[in-house]
């Protein structure tokens, strides 16, 4: 699929190497004269291949929380829980995540564990809940699974980088985005209770996505919402209950703000969780060059 001309002159054409990171530019290097571009001498606009973008496969389906629980506390200024935490590099669907919600009864934040894959409190079983680790913020106000969560139960999911996957063929190419250098974010989520068969009480939780960034649109046609730390209080208020007021904070983040990077395909497999997972890698020749 070619990339159209609009998302071009809106990405940046970078060197994927095992130390650098690739980061959005004003103009594209197509655009520009070798020199200036930042593209080899010699290396002519006609020899850059632009890569496929992945349509129709699941948002953000891993990330990940390299910061302890304490570091986590103390960012995001929440009370102290039970529920622990320790870094993780591959976050799967399914399994607990750290979310902070704001008390009900007072101006307190507070993180506790919640499961990533919404089952709605009307869900007849758990089974729903890997197509539910997203939710469409342009249509989560009308669909019966996310509605009501949007307007009264909203949450943060806090990150320091997530996932996705560029098309190669018929291989995948996994690369990690980043906020800055790696600094803590938050994804805007939703979250539910849903009462098992054994008659427990279990919270789960969704990552809203949007339209993508200069940086995500390469590789993705959505990214995760990741909320600007100045609407963390009206996300969370939940007695704000105006559900196009908080729509309008579901917009993509900031490109100047982000960075990408290829990583290691250990990362598509759920039992690799190690500082590995996201450390950058370099691509063999012919895949070096992408637009972000």
């Amino acid at each position: 699929m070619t990339v159209p001309l609009a998302v071009g002159m809106m990405s940046l054409l970078a060197v994927a190497s095992a130390t650098r990171w690739l980061s959005p530019s004003p103009l594209s290097p197509l655009l520009l004269k070798p020199e200036k571009s930042g593209l080899p001498l010699g290396f002519a606009a006609s020899n850059v291949k632009r890569p496929p973008i992945c349509h129709n496969l699941l948002m953000c389906g891993r990330y990940r929380l390299s910061r302890r629980k304490q570091v986590l506390e103390e960012y995001f200024v929440t009370a102290s829980g039970d529920d622990d935490w320790s870094p993780r590099y591959n976050i799967a669907p399914t399994q607990p995540v750290p979310v902070i919600r704001q008390n009900p009864r007072e101006p307190v934040r507070e993180l506790s564990l919640m499961r990533w894959g919404l089952i709605p409190s009307w869900a007849k079983d758990s089974s729903v809940a890997v197509s539910m680790i997203n939710a469409r913020s342009e249509t989560a106000a009308t669909k019966p699974a996310f509605r009501d969560a949007l307007k009264s139960r909203r949450c943060l999911i806090p990150a320091d980088g997530f996932y996705e996957w560029q098309k190669n063929g018929k291989a995948k190419q996994p690369y990690c985005f980043e906020v800055n250098e790696g600094e803590l974010f938050a994804f805007a989520g939703i979250w539910d209770r849903w009462k098992n068969p054994n008659g427990n009480w279990m919270k789960t939780c969704s990552i809203l996505t949007t339209t993508p960034n200069a940086v995500t649109s390469a590789v993705h046609d959505r990214m995760p919402v990741i909320l600007d730390p100045d609407g963390y209080d009206l996300w969370l208020d939940p007695g704000m209950r105006d559900v196009a007021t908080a729509s309008e904070l579901l917009r993509p983040f900031d490109a100047r703000l982000m960075r990408s990077c290829p990583v290691s395909t250990r990362i598509n497999n759920v039992a690799n969780d190690d500082e590995t997972c996201s450390a950058p890698v370099e691509l063999a020749e012919g895949q070096q060059w992408l637009f972000v």
